[in-house]
């Protein structure tokens, strides 16, 4: 009953559709070594790279139809946006995609039932997983090696990205400037380590694979306490709820727009 066994197959199906011959050479190859454990991932400069300027870090987690190890099955959703010319001439930023490792997942989480009658189980307090840990290390080997604003970190993440997202902050609460986790969810008892950036949360109202009850119910926790945040529903959209997300025409300028 682990996230690996009720998400892996649903979600096999959309890496071999979706995949598309888009050129990502752009995105650099990486592997984050520790303690003989890596961690691939892909980095985008930004266009006229400038090692003695700083940036801003956008972090993009994907979800679990994209674990593995080839170090290309991360960019199958959203890292085409971020080479469109008009977003790398209008955003300088530097940004990342890790891969987790099949059979991982970002953060702690257990389901129980069977599709599409089941329940997902998130933790408030949960020993982090192995690829966290690996993320978390990736994070600090990002901020020795380059120069980046530490005012303006960004996470986002879809699926079990979109649960790593919220994981991600609470274990690190005044890292990040905002976050934006697409058809995820996480225990609504962590909100009150939220509280220190601005959020846009979305989600299909029509997602059987995560049902939006999820995000709801985060929004409603996080609204309770004062955190500043957006919620998009999209009325009939399933779980590709990052499609509509991604074209949001005003979801980059809003994530760049923050700083801590």
């Amino acid at each position: 009953m682990k996230l690996l066994n009720t998400l892996g197959i649903t979600f096999l199906f959309l890496f071999c559709t979706q995949m598309t011959a888009q050129d990502s050479s752009p995105y650099q190859k990486k592997v984050f070594v520790k303690d003989g454990k890596s961690l691939p991932y892909r980095l985008l400069l930004p266009k006229d790279y400038d090692a003695n300027k700083k940036y801003p870090l956008l972090l993009f987690l994907h979800g679990s139809g994209e674990r593995g190890n080839d170090n290309e099955a991360q960019l199958v959703h959203g890292s085409s946006l971020f080479l469109k010319e008009e977003v790398r001439d209008s955003y300088e930023a530097i940004v990342v995609f890790p891969q987790c490792a099949a059979g991982s997942s970002w953060a702690k989480i257990d389901v129980e039932g069977d599709f599409p009658n089941r329940e997902f189980i998130y933790y408030e307090n949960a020993e982090p997983t192995a690829d966290m840990l690996l993320l978390e290390g990736l994070l600090k080997h990002l901020r020795k090696n380059y120069k980046l604003d530490k005012k303006r970190w960004y996470v986002g993440g879809l699926s079990m990205g979109g649960m790593g997202t919220f994981e991600l902050v609470r274990r690190n609460p005044k890292m990040f400037a905002a976050a934006f986790p697409i058809c995820g969810g996480a225990n609504p008892k962590i909100s009150k380590k939220l509280t220190k950036l601005d959020w846009w949360v979305f989600h299909g109202d029509d997602d059987q694979v995560v049902p939006e009850k999820y995000s709801a119910q985060m929004v409603k926790a996080m609204e309770d306490l004062g955190v500043n945040i957006k919620y998009s529903i999209y009325p009939g959209v399933g779980h590709n709820s990052w499609d509509n997300a991604f074209a949001e025409p005003e979801l980059l300028s809003w994530v760049f727009s923050k700083s801590k």
